[in-house]
């Protein structure tokens, strides 16, 4: 399973929408098949796995890291693949969360006098697969929220500067976190401040994430680099202002997503993009959206970096919202990691 595992990690920026899954054939203690989902469309891991043992497949054990699919999607279910196969045993990391499976894929197995058995390193192929995950148990994407800061957690400085505060080799660390990403979410805030295009650069995998704007009142430039290239989403309180025409002149897509206040519904968003098939979701913005997405929980990670610097009280800091009354309110995390990646310190955490 946990060379499945290794295999499926290979299509960690190329399966959306799908998951990232891997199996491997064995038998008699010997692998005789191995393959992962590389992108939609494209065979599954049990298809491609099954096609290198051929014969050897009768009698042997498959190793999944997601439950096989029971239905027809893109490509023909692989419960099929595997009866017709003759395997004897299919041992999987994890159910599938999607309601199309949901135990039916493992159901149709057994029917079919195959041994089955789930659970083996559920919690490494639930890591692999958080976006998936979130959008088929609670229909909204994985968000992923990405911070550069100083020491003492300052973002830009008062005048709004803020490129550069982290060195070369956190910002090539940051590339691979969007490659994976089914979209990069940003504040129009961050646009009139950076004019940042927010694609992929480091590493061709065959797409760019969906780019998305948070603009209530349309300040986005039709000239914008994030505009340029389609791929756009700017999401407003009225699309009926005119410079939506001029946006999507521009090849941007605006969409009226109103929330209390005059801003946008973010809650509201995230089931949009999921709508959309948006699994990951990465977040580069400002203090503002930031503090807005962290105060309403629909953060689930936190990716900070952290250079050897100090920029002073009067800098921006990391997330905006109300100030604290009491130490009950504050915000616990959780640390995955903490690694150095060049002259900088990256945090994974999750809220507690």
């Amino acid at each position: 399973m946990a060379r499945a595992l290794q295999l499926a990690a290979r299509g960690l920026t190329t399966t959306a929408p799908n998951p990232r899954v891997g199996c491997v054939v064995v038998r008699d203690g010997q692998i005789v098949g191995e393959g992962w989902h590389e992108r939609a469309g494209e065979p599954h891991a049990e298809v491609l796995a099954l096609r290198q043992a051929v014969e050897l497949a009768r009698g042997a054990t498959a190793y999944v890291t997601l439950e096989p699919c029971s239905h027809h999607g893109r490509t023909p279910p692989c419960t099929d693949a595997l009866i017709a196969s003759g395997v004897a045993r299919v041992v999987v990391a994890m159910c599938d969360p999607n309601p199309k499976v949901s135990g039916s894929g493992l159901a149709q197995l057994q029917a079919q006098g195959i041994e089955v058995a789930a659970g083996l390193m559920e919690a490494q192929a639930r890591d692999l697969n958080p976006g998936f995950i979130s959008r088929m148990e609670h229909q909204r994407p994985w968000v992923r929220t990405k911070i550069a800061a100083s020491l003492d957690g300052r973002t830009a400085l008062e005048n709004g500067v803020s490129q550069w505060i982290t060195g070369d080799a956190a910002r090539r660390d940051v590339q691979r976190w969007r490659a994976r990403s089914c979209a990069v979410l940003t504040g129009v805030g961050t646009v009139l401040a950076d004019d940042p295009k927010l694609n992929v650069r480091e590493t061709d995998i065959g797409r760019q994430p969906l780019r998305v704007i948070v603009d209530s009142h349309l300040r986005t430039p039709p000239s914008a680099a994030i505009v340029q290239g389609g791929g756009v989403l700017v999401v407003c309180c009225d699309d009926s202002l005119p410079q939506a025409a001029a946006l999507r002149a521009a090849g941007a897509e605006v969409l009226a997503l109103p929330g209390d206040g005059g801003m946008v519904n973010l809650p509201g968003l995230l089931t949009e993009l999921a709508r959309r098939e948006i699994n990951e979701l990465h977040v580069e913005a400002g203090a503002t959206l930031n503090g807005a997405l962290l105060r309403l929980g629909l953060v689930d990670e936190l990716l900070l970096y952290f250079a050897p610097t100090l920029l002073g009280s009067s800098a921006r800091g990391m997330f905006n919202f109300p100030a604290l009354t009491a130490m009950a309110q504050r915000t616990e995390l959780d640390i995955l990691s903490l690694d150095r990646v060049g002259q900088d310190i990256r945090i994974r955490a999750r809220p507690h």
